[in-house]
């Protein structure tokens, strides 16, 4: 129950209840290498691509397999993104795998530095962490084992 401000107890607000992550926006520093980055290694289809000359700025939709879309923003001079150490705001981006081993040897294959795959120990699943051409942390996270504890 909330509490109105003479502190009688009334009904509970509402809440937005979304029903899934529809994008995630990002800004890129080099607007051709991000888009290669996020199209040939991480594989994202793209779905709409124009440049917004009056803002001197490229949009790139990409789409994930299940529909979520990554728009790629490019903008003149954008400021470095503060990732070390941690700022408040997005922490990273994360992303499902089925195979973990597979897309870690991909990661690899494109010159991709990747952290050791490490198990989360509240889950079982396995995860490890790679960034970005702007350094924008990425998580790959793949399947719960069917022996991990839940």
């Amino acid at each position: 129950m909330s509490r109105t401000s003479n502190g009688n107890a009334s009904a509970p607000l509402p809440t937005v209840q979304p029903s899934g992550m529809h994008h995630v926006a990002i800004i890129a520093s080099d607007y051709a290498r991000s888009r290669r980055f996020y199209t040939e290694v991480l594989g994202l289809q793209v779905v709409h691509e124009h440049y917004r000359a009056e803002r001197q700025s490229h949009k790139l939709d990409l789409q994930l397999p299940d529909g979520t879309q990554v728009e790629l923003f490019s903008f003149p001079s954008p400021p470095p993104r503060p990732s070390y150490p941690e700022a408040c705001g997005l922490r990273h981006l994360a992303l499902r795998v089925a195979d973990m081993d597979a897309s870690v040897a991909a990661l690899v294959a494109h010159g991709v530095a990747v952290e050791p795959v490490r198990v989360d120990p509240f889950t079982g699943a396995l995860f490890t962490f790679f960034a970005d051409p702007d350094g924008l942390p990425i998580e790959l996270v793949g399947p719960v084992p069917a022996t991990a504890p839940r």
